[in-house]
This record gives C-alpha cells, sequence and structure tokens, in this order.
C-alpha cells in the first residue's frame, strides 16, 4: 500500500472477495477520489502505454460511476473516450472489474448482454479505500487485455507496485 495525498489505496480484486468472480464486492462505496489521487492514477497509466508504445483514454469515476478526471493521449482512437468512461463506470457501480463481465460472456454466458450499463471489456478496475469503493479506473485505446494492463499499471503503483490477485474465473 501507497499513501498518496493523505489516502491508502488498495485494489481488491472479486476473486478475493467472492467464491466466484462474477459475485459483486461486498465493500461499502465511500467518498469519492481526490482530483490529485485520480491525475496520478491517470498519469500511471498513461506511463504505462507510454512504455508499451500504446496510446491511451483514461477515465477515474466516483463510486456513483460521475467522471472525475478523464485524459485522452495524443492520437487515441476517438471512440475510446466513450468506452473508457463507461469501462469505469461498470466496474464502479457493479462492484467488480470489467474483466469479470468479459470472462463471464467469453464463458458462454451471453445474459450478461441484457445487463443495462455493463461494458464487458477488460480495463475497468473498482478502487477500494480503508475498505470502501471510492470509484474505478477504466482504460481503452488498444485491445481490452492491453488496456487492462494500463488500468492494473496504475493501480499496482498506488499499492506500492505490487500487483493484485488475479480473479477467479467466473462460473458458468
Amino acid at each position: 500500500m501507497t499513501k498518496l495525498g493523505g489516502c491508502t489505496l488498495v485494489l481488491l480484486a472479486a476473486g478475493l472477495l467472492a467464491p466466484a468472480a462474477h459475485a459483486q464486492m461486498p465493500n461499502p462505496y465511500g467518498g469519492p477520489p481526490a482530483v490529485e489521487t485520480a491525475r496520478k492514477l491517470a498519469a500511471a497509466a498513461v506511463a504505462e502505454a507510454r512504455k508499451q508504445n500504446w496510446t491511451i483514454a483514461v477515465a477515474i469515476v466516483d463510486g456513483d460511476g460521475e467522471l472525475v478526471f478523464f485524459e485522452r493521449m495524443d492520437n487515441t482512437q476517438s471512440a475510446s473516450v466513450h468506452v473508457a468512461q463507461e469501462k469505469a463506470r461498470t466496474a464502479a457501480r457493479f462492484k467488480r472489474p470489467t474483466k469479470a463481465f468479459e470472462d463471464a460472456l467469453a464463458g458462454g454466458r451471453q445474459a450478461i448482454l441484457g445487463l443495462p450499463g455493463v461494458t464487458p471489456l477488460e480495463g475497468g478496475i473498482p478502487l477500494v479505500q480503508d475498505g470502501k469503493i471510492i470509484g474505478a479506473i477504466g482504460v481503452s485505446g488498444v485491445t481490452s487485455q492491453q488496456d487492462g494492463v494500463c488500468a492494473q499499471a496504475a493501480v499496482d503503483a498506488l499499492a506500492g507496485g505490487k500487483p493484485a490477485p488475479e480473479a477467479a474465473p467466473p462460473k458458468k
């Protein structure tokens, strides 16, 4: 864990908190991330993208899924502006990484497509501070797996460089 602007942020993967990745995190919602914290999250995601020679858009939202901070790298496709925000909203509002939805869909759970407001693509991760979900990060611009790498890099930087454990595969 790393202290950042007086806040300790930790990512808790859905697989650690529930027997199945499709279960929501039991954490209550907390206050929104500070703008400076959100800015540093975006900077870490962008740094990873630059290292990989990718271009991305990054959205940081509060627990309600409302935008706190947004950044789009030069030459990032226009559609990524909307997709990054929707990934972040999905992760915050459904209390789980968007990869859980992507994995469920890939595993044949097509009912996921009927859930309003779900973007079933990797790249959205909830943010937990003091046991409460304060928001989420969403990244878009490359493949969903690469988006997830950038989002995870931001979370790892805040957690002191330690990667979060991967979520358990969803049950069919």
